[in-house]
């Protein structure tokens, strides 16, 4: 299976577009993802639903793949402004006023694409493995073709369990993974700037067509 070469460190790059994104969603990425890669983050998502008169916007931003934590929420917050700004001025807009809701991904993402599997590196994880038994342990390299996973050796109750041998996984031998909340990374998850940061809403009071 190929896959992109891995970035250059600190150099925020485009995510892979959705396939089956709406035409007003890529058409809303096109517009906002400059703004979003000035600040050097990545453009996860965006999604846009309808009710009523209303529409509300969703934007989920991302940190680049060699940087650990997450967006701070004073982040969150400038961006909300900028993108917002974005929008106001969209020549292409059908007008209808929206809520704009921006926020970064929690920790508890599904593990869909490279660039998120190095976002976990150092993380304890869970793979479901094609044809082969399941995974769980520390993701310690991402490679273009697959990543390493130190699986933990059973242990006794109370006995802190110990690594095993390094297993190498092909992505095309990976069914689906995910990062495994760990006790010490509890205080990490719930702090402003970690994983998760709440959503940032910024609701725009525009005049109905």
């Amino acid at each position: 299976m190929s896959e992109p070469d891995l970035p250059s460190p600190g150099i925020p790059t485009q995510a892979e577009p959705v396939p089956h994104a709406s035409g007003e969603e890529s058409r809303l990425r096109e517009l906002l993802e400059p703004s979003v890669l000035s600040r050097r983050l990545v453009l996860e998502g965006v999604s846009v639903k309808t009710a009523g008169k209303r529409r509300t916007v969703q934007i989920v931003v991302d940190l680049p793949d060699d940087e650990t934590g997450g967006v701070s929420l004073d982040t969150i917050a400038e961006v909300s402004r900028e993108l917002s700004e974005l929008l106001d001025a969209d020549p292409d807009s059908d007008t209808r006023p929206y809520d704009l809701e921006v926020s970064s991904p929690g920790v508890s993402r599904p593990l869909t694409e490279p660039r998120h599997w190095r976002r976990a590196r150092g993380r304890l994880v869970k793979v479901n493995v094609i044809g082969g038994e399941n995974v769980t342990g520390r993701l310690t390299e991402v490679a273009d073709d697959g990543v390493v996973v130190v699986p933990d050796l059973p242990a006794k109750k109370g006995v802190k369990p110990k690594p095993g041998e390094p297993v190498r996984l092909p992505f095309e031998q990976i069914r689906s993974g995910k990062v495994e909340i760990e006790f010490s990374h509890l205080d990490d998850a719930a702090a402003p700037g970690a994983d998760g940061a709440a959503d940032h809403a910024d609701t725009e009071n525009a005049e109905e067509a």
